[in-house]
Parts: C-alpha cells; sequence; structure tokens
C-alpha cells in the first residue's frame, strides 16, 4: 500500500489561480499530516512528472504527490470550473484530488 510522504505544488504566482491552488496544497497536505513543498515556475519537474501539451511543454500550476518509495504522482493539473457557473470551484479542486489521492492510497 502506497502512503503518501509530501505534497507538492509546482506555482506560478503570474496565475490567476495562485491563491486557490496554493489553498487547496495546504489544505490537503494539512488533512494528510504531511509536508507541503512549493516549488517556483519549476518547468523542468512539471515536463518529468505532469500533464504535458503535445509539444512536451508542461503548464503551471500543477499538484503532486510523493510516495513514500520516492515516486512521485500527479495529483491535479487543471483546475475545475463549475459549468453551471463558469466559475473555479475550490470545492470540485479538492473533491478531484482526494478520489485521486484514494486510489493512490488503494493500491
Amino acid at each position: 500500500m502506497a502512503k503518501i510522504k509530501k505534497i507538492i505544488l509546482d506555482a506560478a504566482e503570474f496565475h490567476p489561480l495562485h491563491k486557490a491552488w496554493l489553498n487547496l496544497a495546504k489544505r490537503i497536505a494539512e488533512e494528510l499530516g504531511v509536508e507541503l513543498e512549493v516549488k517556483k515556475e519549476d518547468y523542468l519537474f512539471a515536463i518529468e512528472h505532469g500533464q504535458t501539451d503535445d509539444l512536451g511543454m508542461a503548464s503551471l500550476p500543477q499538484l503532486f504527490a510523493e510516495l513514500e518509495d520516492g515516486r512521485i504522482v500527479l495529483l491535479l493539473a487543471e483546475y475545475p470550473f463549475d459549468p453551471k457557473t463558469t466559475k473555479p470551484d475550490k470545492e470540485m479542486a479538492y473533491e478531484a484530488v482526494k478520489k485521486k489521492i484514494e486510489e493512490i492510497l488503494s493500491q
């Protein structure tokens, strides 16, 4: 069974949703009782471990988990928007991350 060692946010402070991403990362790390590492615009990290486009480029922010065995897994690459309001939805983001974490922990 996999265990999460820390949460990693590869952030971009210029991003309009930077605060929402940071709050989500803090909430998840606190709930899991693990360290939060915030990387600042580490595109190489995101390219290596995250979601990339068809040219191999990564966009930021992206949220990751480092497992006890050293693996890095992607938790969230795109902040969800509520289709009814077309606004960013922090609860949808939280639920998406929690679902991914449950998948990881059940392996």
